[in-house]
């Protein structure tokens, strides 16, 4: 079997930071608004008043601290409460492709790599700027990359399940060299009206070079040993904007058209699901969690990744068995797990085993072995 690894990764990271402080302070002042609006109603009980929110609430129920965005004020203008991104004409690149280049370029030059020498591109994240034609595609011409592209979507699940088809199309012949890009632009479906979820995400993007191990020049090289994905359906993560919208007559601001979860189900439900994925697939592979010398999880909720941990190893983790980045970047969607990886497998030596797990909407689980070569 044709030996795949991992050759280099890059990460676009956006230029404005929103903090808790700036999040909270903005949320209540549209509550406070909201309230003030529909006093009449409030006291007639046929609305509900809105509560306030707070750093402490934010910061116990997720671990997020701040947040990176591309575009930052009209996020807290409470009149707006979503970004304000320009229409681009279709000559132009779009943002997705943009950010999607940035990462990219970086993750080629960190595995010694030319556009030309990528003969696969896929474009995976949870929601995609467009129907068609494919991000992927037009990512490779940007590029000057060869062969095909596609597009992706597994929700949070994204990076891992890309990456499984990366690595099959490797193994069975169909590229040499696949670019896997996560442009996540999580602020656009994020909804910063709803206390329950007004601070979950963030937007970045990821980029991988998966290539055969033969062909790969780059110091900093990790063997893929195995991957595996699952799925099982849940409607405890949603957003039902879509195409279809206008031939519903449905309202393109009603709440169900941006992202909306049942946070305690999800906890209840996903994290046992995960850790036994973990097992079982280390198990296959010949190997039990306590050999794993790193775990670049999904990065949603601090809790969630402290209950896998402790699942499979027994024990409180730690930063080190397993680094969180969500209190920078917070949920990032399907590139948390990319991050991690990315900012750190640095310090880790030949022969170290370490798994890449991303988990979410669907529901669905990914998760990809690697080993330091």
């Amino acid at each position: 079997m044709t030996s795949v690894v991992i050759s280099g990764t890059g990460l676009y990271q956006p230029p404005h930071v929103i903090t808790n402080e700036e999040l909270v302070a903005s949320f209540n002042a549209y509550v406070a608004k909201f309230n003030a609006d529909h006093a009449a109603e409030i006291e007639a009980g046929t609305v509900a008043a809105l509560s306030p929110s707070s750093v402490e609430f934010i910061e116990k129920a997720s671990g997020i601290k701040q947040r990176y965005v591309i575009e930052k004020e009209g996020i807290l203008d409470i009149h707006r409460m979503h970004p304000r991104f320009e229409e681009r004409g279709d000559d132009q690149l779009s943002l997705m492709a943009e950010i999607a280049v940035d990462a990219a370029k970086k993750a080629l030059a960190a595995a010694g790599k030319q556009g030309s020498d990528v003969d696969a591109v896929i474009c995976s994240s949870a929601n995609m700027q467009r129907a068609y034609p494919a991000m992927a595609i037009e990512i490779q011409q940007a590029l000057g990359a060869k062969g095909y592209g596609f597009d992706m979507n597994v929700a949070c699940s994204a990076a891992t399940f890309a990456m499984e088809q990366a690595i099959n199309a490797i193994r069975s012949g169909s590229a040499k060299c696949v670019l896997m890009v996560n442009p996540e632009i999580t602020s656009a479906h994020q909804e910063w009206k709803d206390r329950d979820c007004h601070f979950i995400f963030g937007d970045v993007c990821t980029a991988m070079i998966l290539e055969r191990a033969d062909t790969a020049t780059s110091n900093d090289q990790w063997e893929v040993l195995g991957s595996q994905l699952a799925t099982q359906f849940s409607n405890n993560i949603r957003n039902n904007f879509g195409f279809m919208n206008r031939s519903e007559d449905s309202d393109p601001n009603a709440r169900d058209k941006t992202f909306r979860q049942e946070g305690r189900k999800v906890f209840k439900e996903v994290v046992p699901v995960a850790a036994a994925h973990i097992e079982g697939h280390l198990k296959q592979l010949g190997f039990e969690p306590t050999q794993v010398r790193r775990f670049w999880l999904h990065q949603a909720n601090s809790g969630m990744n402290q209950f896998v941990i402790r699942k499979l190893v027994g024990s409180d983790p730690t930063a080190d068995l397993a680094p969180l980045i969500l209190d920078t970047y917070a949920n990032t969607a399907s590139a948390g797990s990319i991050i991690a990886f990315h900012e750190h497998h640095g310090d880790l030596k030949q022969g170290d085993l370490g798994v890449i797990c991303s988990f979410g909407a669907g529901y669905s689980v990914g998760s990809v072995v690697v080993r330091k070569r």
